[in-house]
């Protein structure tokens, strides 16, 4: 049955996911099954088996269908985007009541003990103790205040046209995504701990050293990187910088002498006919680019993105821009931000920042993002075959290590590919808050082939992560907005750690016997 249904799936389906198409279920912020219970849980009256099956044939593409992206109202209006006089436009969203906070539910209590202890005490690794006072800043409307169209001045320069809608949201808890990032929960900042100062001191030395054992900062850095020292160190996992320090400063000036001179050479071709769609879409998708962060929002930080993502989509014809690839610049620019920014981070406005400064951050920005995209760029390539194969390698892993969630899938018909699609395809990046994303990569750049592989074991640990949840649900579309919208607004470094700590023993087991997850 499932067979079948993944072959009509994809018979039915008018967009291939290679294509320029909204990622499906992307929604900013998540949404409230309570708000929309009338509109997809609808009681029905008792039929026949035959009329029943031939209703759950349809009845992902009837969910789709009745499903949009609060972020995607009339945005793809050719007319809006090329300053056609159109009329204001606000939508807004019903306020809830704020839900009482969820609690992570525990890892699966059959998780391997021995197993577990061997990563810890492989990585160095040390629990601190769980904080449970969390704050909450009162709840406050915050609305895009993103800028449209682009237009070059006579000289050469750029100005924003201000957007013709503005969309408002809901009242919410607001908590910190982005500031005050380090080894810390998300309630705070607290003052740095006896181990905390001991491992800054341990980077410092490794990053001072004339050639850095980029080995030994891997080690370090799996576990995590001091905030203090988190830009310089990513520089060099990623490859950007060499491990002798002499040549850092020289490489530096080259590769953001070179990025500019990307700027000149293409960014003027934006306006080309042959260009023209994907400067569009990206023009498009950059203000739905963490529009809950204020930071984001920013006309100066929105035209930095635009140029990273043309300037990438140009240089590499063989993918292009493919919607996705927007988020994946915002970890790189608020670490490279971070560097300069002491206070809060998600509210400071870059253009007080020196010239010099800004466009340097714009650098690193780009070069760090292409290293990690030469890493997965099979991902974003025509049909996205990378994705595919990282989905279907997904459901075998999972057929695996918990045959009660893949045959609860396979009972209400749920494809893998209708949820993990978009955790491949963003890095998890829609399914966790800003600072986890930063959490994580860390250890992503600390392992090998983080990015590629290790993602696949984090994604499983992560689905394994809601197993309760999961089971509860009994009818597909309560799966697919379950699965859609999972509670993590409220995870931090602790929850991070327990999932790269459930990934690590799932690789430890299955990686080197990929016999173990096939049938």
């Amino acid at each position: 049955m499932a067979t079948d249904n993944k072959i009509q799936f994809w018979k039915r389906s008018s967009k291939v996911p290679g294509s320029i198409q909204p990622v499906y279920g992307a929604q900013h912020p998540p949404l409230d099954p309570r708000l929309h219970k009338t509109r997809f849980l609808k009681e029905a009256p008792k039929t026949n088996a035959l009329s029943v099956k031939s209703k759950k044939a349809s009845s992902f593409h009837e969910f789709a269908r009745s499903t949009s992206d609060a972020w995607d109202i009339g945005d793809d209006e050719d007319e809006d985007f090329l300053g056609a006089p159109v009329p204001s436009l606000t939508h807004t969203l019903p306020t809830p009541a704020p839900p009482p906070l969820p609690t992570p539910p525990p890892l699966d209590e059959k998780v391997d003990v021995a197993a577990t202890n061997h990563t810890l005490q492989e990585h160095g690794w040390q629990w601190d103790q769980p904080k449970t006072d969390r704050s909450q800043s009162n709840g406050r409307v915050v609305k895009s205040q993103s800028e449209a169209t682009l237009s070059t001045t006579t000289e050469g320069s750029t100005v924003r046209n201000p957007l013709q809608k503005q969309q408002s949201l809901p009242l919410r808890p607001i908590i910190p995504l982005v500031a005050r990032i380090s080894d810390q929960n998300a309630s705070g900042a607290p003052p740095m701990t006896v181990r905390e100062k001991s491992r800054l001191e341990k980077f410092r030395q490794l990053l001072a050293s004339p050639n850095t054992d980029l080995e030994e900062l891997r080690k370090h850095s799996w576990s995590g990187i001091p905030r203090e020292v988190r830009p310089i160190t990513w520089r060099l996992l990623s490859g950007y910088l060499p491990a002798n320090m002499e040549r850092r400063e020289l490489v530096l000036r080259r590769k953001r002498e070179e990025y500019f001179g990307f700027i000149e050479q293409y960014y003027d071709s934006r306006n080309d006919d042959n260009h023209r769609d994907t400067y569009r879409q990206i023009h498009i998708d950059i203000p739905r680019t963490n529009p809950l962060i204020p930071l984001f929002q920013q006309a100066s930080v929105q035209e930095v993105f635009e140029r990273i993502l043309f300037i990438w989509a140009i240089r590499h014809p063989a993918s292009g821009y493919v919607q996705g690839i927007n988020d994946l610049v915002t970890p790189f620019f608020v670490v490279f931000l971070s560097e300069f920014v002491e206070e809060d981070v998600e509210n400071f406005d870059v253009a007080a920042l020196p010239l010099d400064t800004q466009r340097n951050i714009e650098a690193d920005s780009f070069w760090c993002m292409s290293k990690l995209l030469d890493g997965i760029q099979d991902n974003y390539t025509f049909a996205q075959p990378g994705i595919q194969i990282k989905v279907k390698a997904l459901e075998e892993l999972v057929s695996r290590i918990d045959e009660d969630i893949h045959n609860h899938f396979q009972k209400y018909e749920v494809e893998y590919l209708q949820f993990a699609f978009r955790w491949m395809n963003n890095l998890l990046m829609r399914e966790l808050p800003l600072r986890c994303t930063i959490r994580l990569w860390d250890t992503y750049q600390a392992e090998a082939e983080g990015f590629s592989h290790f993602h696949l074991y984090v994604c499983a640990a992560f689905l394994i992560e809601w197993r309760k949840e999961i089971l509860s649900m009994v009818d597909f579309q309560g799966l697919l907005m379950l699965l859609q919208n999972l509670p993590t607004i409220h995870w931090g470094n602790e929850e991070v750690g327990l999932l790269l700590a459930e990934a690590y023993r799932l690789k430890y087991m299955f990686a080197d016997a990929p016999n173990h997850y096939r049938r």
